[in-house]
């Protein structure tokens, strides 16, 4: 993509503009359901790790969509993909509001995100594509806000929509999406890339190897396991095999940095993906909430997160994104130790404490977007932010079955937690510590990882410069 490529100053604000809005529409469809999950159980009279699967499927699809896309936008217009997958997610509400059955909801939610993941890539192409290195920062945190206000929106509305009628009416809001579509189209260009064959196959195995993990994981039984297994082998051929693979292995292991960045994606997302499923079910099945009241509980922190989003990005483009990081990480963890102690305890505590953990997801998600955007040379940031979408949202379907099967066994905690008081939160709690200490993992396996990085910069410029003293790096 040559330098024309960049949006120009009167179509940057409008472009970013409906990005802004899918994204917070799609982020409603993810979180919305969350709030309604309690009321979704009692009707289909489903466990949390069942349930889990309103969830498990849509990431999954939505990991395995945003590489196929971010593959596509090398091929077709972004702004025709765009319009496909517009088009596409407003079907799956459709058939997802007029579903009887527990499989038929999961089947709207799989056609929802096959369409939503559209604009998912589009989010990580569009500031890497068409923005200059000096401003993608704050183009990030604008796609961030989106998201952010996505999350602040999502848990009220659907509180008030399932308290008042059906939680089935959830499906509609997604149809405001395609609002977005005209500005789309009048704000991307016409430029592709060079076409490439789509390894679909590639896609496929590896969205079944997902599937089948997953539900031995929340019960299943053995033979799940043993299928993901086989098709996790059959992936593996594949992309050894084909000329143009799903997943090219070279982008993997030729570039280290790329992939021990993807690793530290993988530990960061299954932290803050662990929020918008474990709080909703906490304020419901132990606090004894309404949606309406869940939604509202969560309403603050969400609403500071999109508040403070741009900050987020202006912080990353002028102290860094390991900067931003590190102080993301420790709201992030603090957060999390809060939460422990606090699990169910006074609403009203939980609201307070979920700021810190919103707004240290934010500004996670703008560091972790610049980073692994860092390691990337120009002619792979399609495909590699693409596959940074698809670890992100793999690691969400991992932490969101993996959370739903320890409520199952764990019912009533073994309190790692001393602060914490005991009764029915209890497993809550535990769940919340085990979180932060993830937390903390992710934070030394990004310290590393921009360690390498300034190794890497010194030994550049010394090749560049035979004196250059690296007491002049900033």
């Amino acid at each position: 993509m040559n330098s024309n490529s960049y949006v120009k100053l009167t179509k940057e604000k409008p472009l970013l503009l409906a990005l802004a809005f899918a994204l917070t529409i799609s982020v409603m469809n993810a979180t919305m359901f969350n709030v309604a999950l309690p009321q979704i159980s009692a009707e289909f009279g489903l466990s949390p790790s069942q349930a889990s699967w309103m969830q498990t499927p849509y990431m999954i699809v939505f990991a395995i969509g945003s590489v196929t896309y971010g593959k596509l936008a090398d091929k077709f217009k972004l702004k025709d993909l765009l319009t496909f997958g517009l088009i596409g997610f407003a079907l799956g509400s459709l058939a997802g509001m007029a579903a009887n059955e527990f499989w038929i909801v999961v089947l709207g939610r799989v056609l929802q995100a096959t369409g939503a993941s559209a604009i998912t890539a589009a989010s990580v192409i569009i500031p890497v594509r068409y923005f200059p290195r000096e401003t993608r920062g704050r183009a990030l945190g604008v796609t961030a806000t989106g998201i952010a206000l996505g999350t602040a929106i999502g848990p009220s509305v659907a509180g008030f929509i399932t308290s008042a009628a059906s939680w089935r009416l959830l499906f509609l809001l997604s149809l405001l999406a395609l609002i977005a579509l005209p500005l789309f189209r009048s704000c991307l260009d016409d430029a592709k890339g060079t076409a490439k064959p789509t390894d679909l196959w590639g896609g496929l195995l590896l969205g079944g190897t997902l599937a089948a993990w997953l539900g031995a994981l929340t019960g299943g039984g053995p033979l799940l396991a043993v299928a993901g297994c086989v098709l996790f082998g059959l992936f593996g051929i594949r992309i050894r095999c084909t000329r143009e693979p799903f997943i090219r292995p070279s982008l993997l292991f030729g570039n280290k940095r790329f992939a021990f960045s993807l690793l530290v994606a993988f530990a960061s997302s299954c932290a803050f993906f662990s929020t918008p499923f474990l709080v909703p079910l906490l304020l419901g099945n132990v606090n004894g909430l309404a949606p309406r009241h869940i939604g509202l509980t969560m309403l603050p922190a969400a609403a500071m997160a999109a508040f403070l989003g741009r900050l987020g990005g202006k912080i990353a483009d002028r102290r860094g994104s390991a900067a931003l990081y590190g102080g993301a990480a420790a709201l992030l963890a603090s957060g999390f130790v809060l939460l422990s102690w606090a699990a169910g305890s006074s609403p009203a505590l939980i609201a307070g404490v979920l700021v810190l953990a919103n707004v240290g997801q934010t500004f996670m998600q703008i560091a972790l977007s610049n980073t692994v955007s860092g390691t990337l040379p120009g002619d792979q940031t399609g495909v590699g932010m693409g596959l940074f979408s698809m670890v992100g949202f793999i690691s969400g379907a991992v932490s969101t079955a993996a959370l739903g099967r320890a409520l199952d066994v764990g019912a009533h905690g073994v309190k790692l937690n001393p602060l914490h008081g005991g009764g029915p939160g209890l497993v809550y709690s535990d769940l919340f510590l085990a979180l932060a200490v993830l937390v903390a993992l992710a934070a030394i396996l990004y310290a590393l990882l921009a360690a390498s990085g300034r190794k890497q910069t010194i030994s550049k410029n010394r090749q560049h410069s035979p004196s250059y003293d690296k007491n002049t790096l900033d």
